[in-house]
């Protein structure tokens, strides 16, 4: 009876042992380490690629944002803020529905195939409204209507697909270069900048690709944005 009443107490000593040396290296020392080395090396990605304009945080290196204009009387879609690059359309995103105390965006793909509203294979005007056909149609009309200057006409077949579709996120902060150089004349005049002095910004943002091999060249527009803001400040 005492041997077991011994060997018993022995047991629990030592799972109790093991429990607080485990809570000490796998839920202090160990974050404290990993932590440490994040911040240490990768303190900009640990902390979420911030990026700040004028001494604060106006968004995330990873994450894309909408530029629009504040909602008119009876506008249900706001119109974009034209003075400003724009990043790829949205039309995946949902609105959070279940929990409203907070403000929150969903983000998420259309699900839609690529040949959804399509007549004839085509992507028409005549095509279903609320297809993906029909949100294509309507987005590169925008484009057009939108990036076309005085001295500068979009031609249908040179607007990307970036331009007019959006990502599997819904939140892609990154747009091709072609995209931002279609952008380039509307927003020099919006902010009375000269065609070489936006199409240089557009340049120096551009990054490659990954490891020179990896993904597709991009500019990220809220880095092109803030950039964009200081030069139309400084001019």
């Amino acid at each position: 009876m005492n041997n077991s009443v011994t060997n018993t107490a022995r047991l629990l000593g030592a799972g109790l042992r093991a429990l607080l040396v485990l809570t000490l290296v796998t839920g202090v020392i160990y974050p404290l380490v990993v932590t440490g080395i994040a911040q240490g090396l990768f303190g900009d990605k640990a902390n979420g690629s911030e990026i700040k304009a004028d001494g604060k945080v106006v968004g995330s290196a990873l994450i894309g944002q909408s530029y629009n204009l504040p909602l008119k009387k009876g506008q249900e879609t706001p119109a974009p803020d034209l003075k400003w690059f724009q990043g790829r359309p949205q039309n995946g995103l949902g609105s959070n529905s279940v929990n409203t105390q907070y403000s929150l965006i969903l983000s998420g793909a259309t699900n839609r195939s690529a040949d959804n509203g399509a007549i004839g294979g085509k992507c028409t005007a005549k095509s279903e409204e609320g297809t993906l056909c029909a949100q294509v149609v309507s987005a590169v009309a925008a484009v057009i209507k939108d990036n076309s200057t005085a001295d500068f006409k979009v031609e249908q077949a040179g607007i990307p697909a970036d331009a007019v579709t959006s990502s599997g996120s819904g939140l892609d902060p990154d747009i091709s270069p072609d995209y931002a150089d279609l952008q380039v004349h509307r927003v020099a005049e919006k902010n009375r900048l000269t065609v070489a002095q936006v199409q240089k910004l557009v340049d120096d943002h551009t990054q490659g690709r990954t490891l020179g091999f990896m993904g597709e060249p991009r500019v990220n527009v809220l880095e092109l944005n803030v950039a964009l803001k200081d030069l139309a400040a400084k001019s």
